[in-house]
C-alpha cells in the first residue's frame, strides 16, 4: 500500500489531505466486473468450497462465502465435541445454521467429519469402553448425525486421519479397540443413514505420491474388491510455501484409476512471515499448481479452501511465525492467489489497479485547543462492500466526537470503520464521515490508511 504525507503549517488555510491508494476489497460488489470463482469452477465440472465458521456467516464474510463458493465445509461444527458434548445431549445449532446458509444460496454441503481421533468430547475419550461398547457408541454416532442431514449433504468425510506418516495405522480410540476394520464398519453405517450422500477417507501429507498415500491407495483398493462403500478420498492439501509436490496429479490420477472421486479439502499454502511480494507471487503459483493439477483429472471433484480469509486462518495458532496462507487477506482483499485460482478455471487473471479506493483526511475548520475533521472515501474503476481507515496522531491530538463511523482511539492510534449503513461505496462513488477533535502545540495531518 502507498500512502502520501503532507505537511500543515498553524495558521494556514487548513486543506492538507493525505491519500492512500488501496487494493479493493473483496467482496461481491468489488468483483462486479469479473465473474465468480463458484461460476468458472462450474463451467469446468468443478466443486470450489471455503471451510466456514457459522457465527461468521453474515457481513462482508457472508457475502464472499456465498457468493464466491459453491460449497461449504463445517470448520468444526460437525465435529462429535460440537454436536455432542455430553452423552446424549446434541447441539445442532450451528451445523444447522451452515446448512441453511448454503440452502440459500444454492451450495453444496461437505460433512466434516464423523470419526476422527481429536476434537472428541471427554465423555468419550475418558470413557473405559469394551470394544461391543465402543462399536455401538460410534454406530449410534454416525447414524444420528448422518440421518439428521440425509439428502441435505453432499459428501462426508467419514473417517479422517487414520494414518502415519510411515503408512502404519494411527493409534486411536478407534483403531485401538476396534483394529483397523472400524473404517469399513464407518463407511457402511454412513452409507446405511444416507445412501445418497458421497463417501470419503480425508488425510494429510497424501498429496504427492509417498508411503502414506500408497497406504491409503492400497487401503481403499481393498475396501472396493470387498464391496465397502467408498466413494472418494480426501486430500487435505495444508501445504508450505514452495512445496507443492510435483507427483499431486500423478496421485490425483491413480486414485482415479481405482474408481473413486479425489477432493482437494482442506487448502492452504503457509509462508513465514511477514508476507511480500516474492512470497505472494510464489503462493499464487503454488495455489494454481494444485488447482492445475484437479482441473487436468476429470475426478478430481474440486478444491475446498480451509478458510478464504487469512484473519480465519488456523495457520498462526498452530505453525508459530506461520500465516498468510488463504486466498483473501484479513480486509478481505484478494491476494494473488485468488487470481491465480481464477486463472486456473478460465477466468480473470489480472488484479485490479492498485488506487482504486482512497481515503482522503482533510481539516475542515480549526480552533484554539480543538478542530473538526472530515475522511473522505472514494472508489473510480473498483467498489467496496465495507471500508476501515487508520491513522497514528502527533502529540496531543485526540477524537473527541465522530458521525457516520465508528472509531476507537488508543494512544495516538485512531482506528475507524463504516457503520451499519454506509459501508458500500460503489464504483465513481464516495462516502465521507466527520469529527471533531482536541489539539495542543500543533495539529499536523496525519497519514491515511484505507484497508
Amino acid at each position: 500500500m502507498r500512502s502520501l504525507r503532507t505537511g500543515l503549517s498553524l495558521g494556514s488555510v487548513l486543506t492538507g489531505i493525505a491519500a492512500l491508494g488501496a487494493l479493493l476489497v473483496a467482496a461481491p460488489a468489488a468483483h462486479a466486473a469479473d465473474t465468480p470463482l463458484r461460476d468458472l469452477a462450474a463451467a469446468k465440472g468443478k466443486a470450489i468450497g471455503t471451510a466456514v465458521t457459522g457465527s461468521k456467516l453474515t457481513g462482508t464474510y457472508g457475502d464472499i462465502a456465498g457468493a464466491q463458493f459453491n460449497s461449504l465445509t463445517p470448520g468444526n461444527a460437525m465435529k462429535w465435541e460440537t454436536v455432542e458434548p455430553t452423552r446424549g445431549t446434541y447441539n445442532w445449532a450451528e451445523a444447522d445454521q451452515i446448512v441453511a446458509f448454503a440452502q440459500a444460496h444454492n451450495q453444496q454441503v461437505r460433512g466434516h467429519t464423523l470419526v476422527w481421533h481429536s476434537q472428541n468430547p471427554s465423555w468419550l475419550t475418558n470413557g473405559t469402553w469394551t470394544s461391543a461398547q465402543l462399536s455401538a457408541l460410534l454406530q449410534d454416532h454416525i447414524s444420528t448425525e448422518v440421518t439428521r442431514y440425509k439428502g441435505k449433504l453432499a459428501a462426508w468425510d467419514v473417517v479422517n486421519e487414520p494414518f502415519n506418516e510411515d503408512g502404519t495405522y494411527r493409534s486411536t480410540l478407534w483403531y485401538n479397540g476396534l483394529g483397523s476394520d472400524y473404517i469399513a464398519q464407518a463407511l457402511t453405517w454412513a452409507h446405511a443413514a444416507d445412501p445418497g450422500a458421497k463417501l470419503y477417507i480425508n488425510d494429510y501429507n497424501v498429496e504427492g505420491v509417498n508411503a502414506k498415500s500408497t497406504a491409503l491407495y492400497n487401503l481403499v483398493k481393498s475396501l472396493k474388491g470387498r464391496g465397502v462403500p467408498i466413494d472418494g478420498v480426501g486430500l487435505q492439501a495444508h501445504l508450505v510455501l514452495g512445496q507443492v509436490p510435483s507427483t499431486l496429479q500423478q496421485n490425483i490420477q491413480r486414485f482415479a484409476d481405482l474408481g473413486v472421486d479425489v477432493a482437494i479439502t482442506e487448502l492452504d499454502i503457509r509462508m513465514q512471515l511477514p508476507s511480500d511480494s516474492a512470497k505472494l507471487t510464489q503462493q499464487a503459483a503454488d495455489y494454481k499448481a494444485v488447482f492445475d493439477a484437479c482441473v487436468a483429472v476429470s475426478r478430481c471433484y474440486g478444491v475446498t479452501v480451509w478458510g478464504f480469509t487469512d484473519s480465519d486462518s488456523w495457520i498462526p495458532d498452530v505453525f508459530s511465525g506461520y500465516g498468510a496462507a488463504t486466498p483473501y487477506d484479513e480486509n478481505y482483499v484478494p491476494k494473488p492467489a485468488y487470481y491465480a485460482i481464477a486463472g486456473s478455471l478460465g477466468g480473470t487473471t489480472t488484479p485490479p489497479p492498485t488506487g482504486a479506493c482512497t481515503a482522503a483526511y482533510s481539516v475542515q475548520s480549526q480552533w484554539n485547543t480543538g478542530f473538526t475533521g472530515q475522511v473522505r472515501i472514494a472508489c473510480s474503476g473498483a467498489a467496496l462492500s465495507s471500508w476501515k481507515v487508520s491513522w497514528t496522531y502527533g502529540a496531543g491530538q485526540r477524537v473527541t466526537q465522530v458521525w457516520n463511523a465508528d472509531c476507537t482511539q488508543s494512544g495516538a492510534a485512531v482506528t475507524c470503520a463504516n457503520a451499519s449503513y454506509n459501508g458500500t461505496v460503489p464504483n465513481g462513488g464516495s462516502v465521507t464521515f466527520g469529527f471533531n477533535a482536541s489539539w495542543s502545540g500543533s495539529n499536523p495531518v496525519p497519514t491515511v490508511t484505507l484497508g
